[in-house]
């Protein structure tokens, strides 16, 4: 019998973190937001000065500081980061770690690290991640993948609006630019490029609230039912 698992790919603010966030709490699933491990090796890697390109150094970082997912309603993003055994509250959202990401991300020995205990967390029970190459290698055999996607402009402004509530003074023009240089990178890295699955559901999220995509979703999930 298929998997339970839901794969949710997409492009950064493109509401695939409130979608699935929302989606495992209506399912009973375990929510993981893989790009948030990806910014805790980012967030290593700026805190011991480490060049973002030097793979074997940030691999050392990793064997020796555990990243942590810890479930946490009372977090806006309803789970804690922590490195350590330290929270990292939102600094893994600042926009130095946001520009670092993705070339963090892009290192093939830190994606197979990643690939690897996401894959083992999903082997404990059905869960609803999040990231960017969730339904192609991580779990491509989901039952369920959706790819979200949003206007570049309408990405900026969420993404504008969540550094003005945090308090962080960053231009539209400079939070577009970030962007548009993180899909650039994403979707022309060597390993797992960004991209739908062929059997993904596509959802336009630009003119849609997060409860319109998480009803679309639910509907495809309880007509396979």
């Amino acid at each position: 019998m298929a998997n339970r698992h839901v794969a949710i790919d997409g492009p950064v603010a493109s509401g695939k973190t409130v979608a699935a966030r929302a989606l495992a709490a209506s399912l009973g699933h375990l929510y993981l937001d893989t790009g948030a491990m990806y910014r805790g090796a980012a967030y290593l890697a700026l805190h011991f000065g480490v060049d973002l390109d030097n793979e074997r150094a940030i691999l050392a970082l990793l064997e020796h500081h555990r990243i942590r997912l810890v479930p946490d309603e009372s977090a806006s993003a309803g789970y804690r980061v922590e490195i350590d055994g330290v929270d990292t509250g939102t600094r893994l959202f600042d926009p130095e770690v946001s520009s670092a990401v993705s070339t963090v991300a892009a290192l093939p020995g830190v994606r197979n690290a990643m690939v690897a205990e996401q894959r083992a967390i999903a082997e404990e029970g059905p869960v609803v991640m999040a990231g960017r190459d969730i339904g192609t290698v991580v779990l491509p055999d989901a039952r369920f993948k959706f790819y979200l996607t949003a206007s570049v402009e309408e990405r900026a402004d969420r993404r504008a609006k969540e550094f003005a509530e945090r308090g962080l003074d960053v231009s539209i023009d400079e939070v577009r630019e970030q962007i548009e240089e993180r899909d650039r990178l994403d979707r022309n890295r060597a390993v797992a490029p960004l991209r739908a699955a062929g059997d993904a559901v596509v959802i336009d999220s630009t003119a849609l609230q997060a409860g319109d995509v998480l009803l679309r979703m639910r509907a495809i999930i309880d007509a396979a039912s």
